[in-house]
């Protein structure tokens, strides 16, 4: 496989949305500029670490310069754009403020074949052969694409209130009710 980098400077849209039900859903993030639209896979939990590390940076922001305004957007409720094809499955995310021209830039690089040492540091690496998604966003842009990946998370399978763990349509068995159905 050869690397791409798929550069969207800035992105007219940038979303995170779902394929399937709760409890089997696939997560994508796709970018789109003009009639370029790309789609990248990834898990629940690298959503929510990217909308709470835009959040982060964000409140960083604010705090820095508290003069600086964000523009509001419009939050963006739309459904993904199809055909919803997977260029790859992000493995390393990366995460940066550009202060000169005020955007956040979110770089997804796609997981390598080989495996990774659980210790070993990981950052993005333009010199490798996997391809990366480098988006650039204005602020309040980011601010309202945290939003709505949260509330995409938030859509799965209610938690249950005895363990935690999710509950799904025909219920679950319970660690803490002795294995009994809730």
């Amino acid at each position: 496989m050869s690397s791409q980098i798929f550069l969207f400077d800035p992105a007219e849209r940038f979303v995170v949305g779902t394929v399937g039900v709760p409890g089997e859903r696939t997560f994508f993030i796709q970018a789109r500029t003009g009639s370029r639209l790309i789609s990248v896979a990834l898990e629940k939990s690298q959503v929510a670490a990217i909308a709470e590390r835009v959040l982060q940076i964000l409140r960083e922001i604010r705090h820095s310069e508290p003069l600086l305004t964000f523009e509001h957007v419009a939050p963006d409720d739309n459904p993904l754009e199809t055909p919803i094809d997977e260029e790859f499955r992000v493995g390393v995310i990366g995460l940066a403020y550009v202060s000169d021209r005020r955007l956040i830039e979110i770089d997804l690089q796609a997981i390598a074949e080989s495996e990774i040492e659980d210790d070993e540091l990981l950052e993005i690496d333009t010199s490798s052969d996997q391809s990366i998604l480098r988006v650039l966003i204005p602020l309040g842009y980011a601010e309202s694409f945290a939003k709505r990946a949260n509330s995409v998370i938030a859509a799965g399978r209610a938690p249950c209130p005895f363990c935690g763990g999710p509950i799904d349509i025909k219920g679950h068995l319970c660690p803490r009710a002795n294995g009994y159905r809730r």
